[in-house]
């Protein structure tokens, strides 16, 4: 067979089916309303919009959908035929989207679905076994005096410990947010936190950019917070003094000479 051949053949068989008589009739429209009247309200299905041939003899009846909330949605009957019949029966009814339909949002899970702040006491978030922010933990080597020092001493006694994309994105969301230098706290400071005796710094290769914060009169009390930012409580601030407003020369009082005089007449 030739390539032109082929692909005539090709384009045969793509060729829809010719449009069925029987399936194209009000008698088949009748027998499909009564069909979705099993599903739904007669109210609910409005005028009848095309007949669409899936197959030789098979075919779907389309109908407007008047519910509510459902605009640019269509009722479908699909109906069938078998050889030289002259009567058709119904396979299936369903409500179908359109162009320009309404849709709901496509389903997300309930872990994906979380914001920070979202889980509440007693909520457990579900195992994430390839989850790309954390790496396998320290492996013993069988040297007791290193075990000893990685697993008590370093706390890498876990089996799985933040990866290099996991301390980059806390870092960057840390740094971001309300402990960064961006946060109107800091940026109405007079001073840093890298000069603050509050701050604790972090261990690791974290001590070069945040530390938490240790004091009770700060708004990020024991929270982590970038060198860089900043409040009111630091340790070596403080308030502009201001004079007296009470006289300098102003008469002393001696309240000890003083006569109590009843109102009473």
């Amino acid at each position: 067979m030739s390539a032109q051949t082929a692909s005539g053949a090709g384009k045969a068989k793509a060729r829809r089916p010719k449009i069925d008589p029987y399936l194209d009739s009000e008698a088949s429209q009748e027998l499909a309303r009564q069909a979705l009247a099993d599903i739904t309200n007669a109210a609910d299905v409005g005028e009848y919009l095309g007949l669409t041939m899936e197959a030789e003899r098979v075919g779907t009846l389309r109908f407007a959908c008047s519910l509510p909330g459902y605009v640019g949605w269509s009722w479908a009957v699909t109906m069938a035929r078998v050889p030289r019949a002259r009567h058709v029966t119904v396979s299936e009814t369903e409500l179908l989207p359109g162009e320009g339909a309404l849709l709901a949002p496509a389903f997300v899970p309930w872990a994906d679905r979380l914001e920070p702040g979202d889980v509440r006491p007693g909520d457990i978030l579900p195992h994430i076994l390839d989850d790309r922010r954390l790496e396998p933990g320290y492996t013993a080597t069988g040297d007791d005096d290193a075990d000893r020092l990685a697993i008590w001493e370093l706390g890498l006694g876990r089996p799985r410990v933040l990866s290099p994309e996991g301390r980059a994105e806390a870092a960057a969301r840390w740094y971001e947010g309300k402990a960064g230098p961006a946060a109107l706290e800091a940026v109405k400071a007079v001073a840093r936190c890298s000069t603050c005796g509050f701050v604790t710094p972090l261990a690791g290769s974290w001590r070069r950019l945040f530390g938490v914060c240790a004091n009770r009169w700060s708004p990020r009390d024991g929270s982590v917070v970038a060198y860089d930012h900043g409040c009111g409580a630091h340790s070596e601030t403080d308030v502009a003094r201001t004079a007296t407003q009470w006289p300098a020369n102003s008469p002393m009082v001696d309240d000890s000479s003083i006569v109590p005089v009843s109102l009473e007449s």
